[in-house]
């Protein structure tokens, strides 16, 4: 593993901090209850806040609470009214409504939210989600053709279509309407479509551009939940809301923090039989589901699906009302992520082995062969990226065809890279460190030899290693239960919000060992003055210990037979000096 570079955050001037220290405490409100405390505003809480880029003492309360003051009215995505006003026309009109979704967790869970949403309001739907080997990501021609002849008449796109300009054209063609509801980024020209809503369009006006492609569906259903006068029913689908928004890894800022931290109270009481079928396979218990748990264990399983055979399986789990049903397809997608684990594992090491040159690492790592499954393919190169520090590429070869998976890394946007090689593709499209696209095979080496130009233009100044932030650095033996308490203030955790980062200093190492069925962690006993921590360090089970150690962790709770008890999690150490 690459070592990673400490960055401690600066602590905030005296001056600074005494201007945002408030004289009256905030109003805090208990998860899952009106209950309502007062909180003392601490210089180490101005510290994170301002850490996460909360510097207005007037938006404090506001971000704690991850309240209704961080959303916005739908009204203001583009192209709403319109797309509004036609669904509205299909549902009195007995049209049949076609919901067009993406095969990972975001577009699965956008697609149920939709379809059981507009059948909600008396609309008759029908769902597609393409094969993700066999068609790709977005709209497709033989699909398009196909819900014609069902007789759709208007298609609405979630999590995808905002990059297919041509296939769009083909369905207005073929008499079909669409309505496009996406959050990737749009390239040269928006598709000719009924209605484009998308908060990263260049006209968007929208004031939070980081929605979900789930998160977009949702302020969809709210403004058609909001035209017909319906009060009852939306705060239902926010358990899947938080499903996707989670998975797609987007940033847990701005309104994406009270979707999330909505949803998980709907999510801890949901009355969605997958849900809680797939919450028992992957064995944890229903009203303690947190969002590292969707990270770590939902969403790989709802992904599953899509990356071994077709993510309808998941889409069923989530819309069936049958307990026995549920069940099997549980069942399923749990044995899928066990294969999905042990290839990825496979591919892993064979693209590691091969991607060194002379034990070193391209500033861009890409590799190809029909050995490479497009569901795995992402994966793979974002455990490449993990592994290197690198913008990585797997490409699936087949026939004639290369469809690839990339992820990146903060400093190398995707996009721009791949736009600048637009004329090698069928199609791209993406977010800046994850995109895809599908070429001929006979572009592939092309491609190669001019994102690795880019990637050294780009990042031939860069130290290419990844970097711990650091919130603060505090003397171990000042933690306590109230530091604790003070860092739950800061949830929803996720993308752009982690956990607190400390650095504590000259800590005693009492006992270690290695434990893990490779011995690949370690267990260890620390200690500062009087306190004793004990603390597990993940994947750091070669590194070399000394007498006393510098530590950089967060802080965690475990429960055990009913008692909770605080432990560190270490990130990274090294030797004191």
């Amino acid at each position: 593993m690459i070592n990673k570079k400490w960055q401690l955050r600066p602590p905030l001037p005296a001056d600074t901090l005494a201007q945002r220290l408030r004289n009256e405490p905030i109003s805090i409100y208990q998860r899952g209850s009106q209950t309502v405390k007062q909180q003392e505003v601490t210089p180490m809480l101005v510290q994170l806040l301002h850490n996460r880029g909360i510097t207005d003492p007037a938006h404090f309360e506001s971000y704690l609470n991850a309240d209704e003051k961080l959303t916005h009215s739908p009204a203001l995505l583009p192209d709403i009214d319109k797309a509004v006003a036609r669904i509205l026309q299909a549902v009195l009109g007995n049209e049949l409504v076609a919901i067009y979704g993406d095969f990972d967790a975001d577009g699965i869970t956008a697609t149920v939210l939709l379809a059981q949403g507009i059948s909600y309001l008396g609309g008759h739907t029908v769902t597609y989600i393409p094969h993700r080997s066999e068609e790709g990501h977005g709209l497709n021609r033989p699909a398009l053709n196909n819900l014609k002849e069902q007789g759709v008449s208007l298609i609405i796109t979630v999590d995808c279509g905002i990059t297919g300009y041509a296939e769009a054209q083909y369905g207005r063609e073929i008499g079909l309407d669409i309505i496009i509801t996406d959050h990737h980024i749009a390239l040269d020209k928006t598709p000719p479509s009924l209605a484009a809503i998308d908060p990263k369009l260049p006209d968007a006006t929208y004031p939070f551009c980081e929605l979900s492609g789930v998160g977009v569906a949702f302020k969809l259903l709210q403004a058609l939940f909001q035209a017909t006068h319906k009060n009852e029913g939306l705060e239902e689908a926010l358990d899947l809301v938080v499903l996707g928004t989670v998975a797609d890894m987007v940033p847990l800022q701005g309104e994406n923090r009270y979707l999330v931290k909505q949803g998980l109270e709907v999510l801890n009481k949901s009355q969605r039989i997958g849900v809680q079928e797939l919450v028992l396979s992957a064995g944890l218990e229903m009203g303690r589901i947190t969002t590292e748990n969707i990270s770590y264990l939902l969403a790989p399983r709802l992904n599953a699906s899509g990356r071994l055979d077709h993510a309808i399986t998941s889409y069923e789990l989530l819309e069936t009302s049958s307990r026995e049903e549920a069940r099997r397809l549980a069942a399923t997608l749990e044995f899928n992520n066990s294969e999905r684990q042990r290839l990825t594992a496979e591919l892993f090491a064979r693209a590691k082995e091969s991607l060194l040159v002379d034990g070193r690492a391209q500033p861009l790592l890409m590799i190809s062969g029909p050995e490479y499954p497009s569901g795995i393919a992402g994966v793979v190169s974002g455990k490449l990226v993990d592994e290197f520090y690198r913008p990585s590429i797997v490409v699936q070869v087949e026939g004639d065809t290369a469809k690839g998976s990339a992820r990146s890394i903060p400093e190398f946007n995707l996009v721009a890279a791949f736009t600048e090689c637009q004329d090698l593709f069928s199609r791209f499209g993406g977010h800046h460190q994850a995109a895809g696209f599908v070429m001929p095979r006979d572009n592939v080496e092309q491609l190669y030899r001019r994102l690795l130009e880019i990637a050294e233009r780009e990042l031939s100044s860069i130290d290419l290693q990844p970097a711990i932030s650091i919130d603060a650095a505090i003397p171990l033996s000042k933690l306590n239960g109230t530091t604790y308490k003070l860092i739950n203030m800061l949830e929803p955790f996720g993308q752009a919000n982690q956990p607190p980062v400390f650095l504590s200093q000259n800590v005693k190492l009492l006992d270690s060992r290695r434990i893990g069925s490779n011995k690949d962690h370690l267990k260890l006993k620390l200690r500062d003055g009087t306190i004793t921590w004990d603390a597990i360090a993940f994947d750091l089970g070669n590194e070399v210990l000394s007498p006393y150690i510098d530590i950089v962790y967060n802080l965690k709770a475990d429960s055990w037979g009913g008692k909770h008890t605080l432990g560190l999690n270490i990130l990274d150490f090294v030797p004191s000096v």
